[in-house]
């Protein structure tokens, strides 16, 4: 039997959209048709650098707050960076950014730093801009299930 690969999803979710976000994209990483993915969803702050090292590919979410990524997410980075830098460059990673505004400054400080971690994008930030939308729901559910399909198939 093949030991399944780990999907860290990586989200911080304020308020009750951005949860049913993170919801939606659990939904979609754990259809019933991927078989050898587990899929775990660790908060921000409450994620260390053992869940990355063990990881096999991480989806992050983070609301856009004052032109940057929340302070939870910029918190993970700042705790588990020094730890993972050398041992998981190539790591597979998406994410997706609920702004208000236009998600900007909160892709590029993701960028950057993702840069700096050497992780390996998958596909370009997905940005949810302006006012809530039951679209965002179905993008992210896709965000899930692309994400953890590409890993079952060893695409990612």
């Amino acid at each position: 039997m093949t030991a399944k690969k780990k999907l860290l999803v990586v989200a911080h979710a304020p308020s009750t959209n951005t949860q049913r976000m993170v919801e939606a994209v659990l939904k979609g990483a754990r259809h019933e048709d991927i078989e050898n993915i587990e899929v775990i969803h660790i908060p921000p702050l409450q994620t260390h650098a053992e869940d990355v090292l063990s990881a096999d590919a991480v989806i992050l979410g983070t609301t856009e707050n004052l032109a940057y990524m929340s302070g939870a997410l910029k918190d993970f980075f700042d705790r588990i960076y020094y730890e993972v830098l050398e041992q998981k460059q190539g790591l597979p990673v998406a994410a997706y950014i609920r702004a208000g505004h236009d998600g900007t400054g909160t892709k590029r400080a993701l960028e950057s730093i993702l840069t700096g971690l050497k992780w390996r994008w998958v596909q370009e930030p997905m940005v949810c801009r302006g006012e809530f939308s039951e679209t965002f729901i179905a993008q992210c559910e896709e965000l899930g299930l692309t994400m953890a399909a590409s890993l079952d198939a060893g695409v990612i």
